[in-house]
C-alpha cells in the first residue's frame, strides 16, 4: 500500500505540468494529498516494525527525513532559478518514484490476523494510555498551528527581513534533526517517554510566551530551537509509547489516529482558532497556544509507566 500511494502520488505530480484553472488544480491538490495522506502513516508503522525486528533508533529514519527536507529546500530554489517553476513538479515526481521504489523493499511486519479496522479503532480507543497519548500529542502539537500560520507575519510587522526569517525556520529544523538524530534518544532514556512529552509541553510554554512577548530577533533565535523539543521529542517519545502500547496487527491503525486526530484535525482546527485570535488579539493569542501546552502537562503525568507492585 505504502509503495502504491508513493507511485501513484508521483503520477498525480505530473499532471500539474499540463493543469490550467483553479478547478483542475483543486482536482490535482485534493487528489495529490489523498494519495500522499497514507505516507507518513504507513511508513512510521513500517519504521517502528522494523527497528523492533532489526534493533536500529527510529529518529534516524524521522532526522534524516528532516535533513533531507533542508537540502530540498535549499536544492529546489537552484532548480527554479536555473529552469524555472516548472521543476518543482518534475523533481518531487522523480523523488516519489524513487520513494516508492525504496517503499518496495521495507520488510513487512509480521503479525497474526486481526478484527477488522472498524473494531480495531474501537479496541484502540478503549486503552486509556492511547487516548491519553493522542490528546496530549493533539495540544502540544496544535499549538503549533499559531505559530506557522503567522509566524513569518509577525516577525514582518516587527521589522525582521525575509532573508532572517528563513534562517530562523532553518534554525528550527536544524535542532529538529539534532534531536531526532542525538538528543532525543538520550532525553528519552534518561527521562523516560512519558517524562520527555512533560519536557515538550514545557518548552511549548516557554516558546509560546516568549513569542506572545517578543519578536526581537535574538529573543526569537533562542526560543527558535525548541522546535526541537516541542515537536522532534514529542514525536519520538510518542512513537516509543505507542509501540510499547499497541497490541500487534493495529500499529497502522494507531498511527492513522494519531495522524489525524493527534496531529491533522487538531492542527486544522486551531489553524482556524489561530485567525480568529491573531485577528482580534495579535500576538497575544500565543497565550492560548501556552495554555494548551500547559494542560498536556498532566496527561504527561498519566503516561507513566505503572510501577511494579511486591
Amino acid at each position: 500500500m505504502l509503495a502504491v500511494c508513493i507511485a501513484l502520488g508521483a503520477f498525480v505530480t505530473l499532471g500539474y505540468l499540463p493543469a490550467h484553472g483553479f478547478a483542475a488544480l483543486l482536482l490535482l491538490t485534493l487528489l495529490h494529498a489523498a494519495l500522499l495522506a497514507p505516507m507518513p502513516v504507513l511508513a512510521d508503522a513500517l519504521a517502528l516494525g522494523a527497528a523492533k525486528a532489526a534493533p536500529f533508533e527510529y529518529g534516524w529514519v524521522r532526522g534524516a527525513g528532516s535533513a533531507a527536507f533542508i537540502a530540498g529546500v535549499l536544492a529546489s530554489g537552484q532548480f527554479v532559478g536555473a529552469w524555472g517553476l516548472g521543476a518543482i513538479v518534475w523533481s518531487q515526481a522523480l523523488l516519489l518514484f524513487a520513494a516508492a521504489f525504496a517503499a518496495t523493499r521495507i520488510p513487512e511486519i509480521p503479525h497474526r490476523p486481526t478484527a477488522s479496522s472498524g473494531s480495531g479503532v474501537m479496541a484502540l480507543l478503549r486503552i486509556a494510555r492511547f487516548r491519553y497519548l493522542v490528546l496530549a500529542a493533539a495540544l502540544i502539537l496544535g499549538s503549533h498551528a499559531m505559530h506557522d500560520a503567522f509566524a513569518v507575519i509577525r516577525w514582518s510587522a516587527a521589522g525582521v527581513s525575509a532573508s532572517a526569517a528563513s534562517l530562523l525556520w532553518a534554525l528550527a529544523v536544524l535542532a529538529e534533526v539534532a534531536v531526532f538524530f542525538a538528543l532525543g534518544p538520550r532525553l528519552i532514556a534518561r527521562l523516560t517517554p512519558a517524562g520527555a512529552i512533560a519536557l515538550a509541553a514545557l518548552a511549548g510554554v516557554v516558546r509560546w510566551a516568549v513569542m506572545a512577548q517578543s519578536a526581537a530577533l535574538p529573543a526569537l533565535v533562542l526560543v527558535q530551537p525548541l522546535h526541537g523539543l516541542t515537536f522532534a521529542l514529542l514525536h519520538l517519545a510518542c512513537m516509543r509509547l505507542l509501540a510499547a502500547t499497541v497490541p500487534a496487527g493495529l500499529e497502522a491503525t494507531a498511527q492513522a489516529i494519531y495522524a489525524t486526530v493527534g496531529i491533522g484535525a487538531a492542527s486544522a482546527t486551531l489553524t482556524l482558532l489561530s485567525g480568529f485570535l491573531y485577528a482580534r488579539a495579535g500576538a497575544q493569542g500565543f497565550w492560548v497556544m501556552c495554555v494548551l501546552c500547559a494542560a498536556a502537562l498532566p496527561l504527561a503525568f498519566k503516561l507513566r509507566e505503572p510501577r511494579a507492585v511486591g
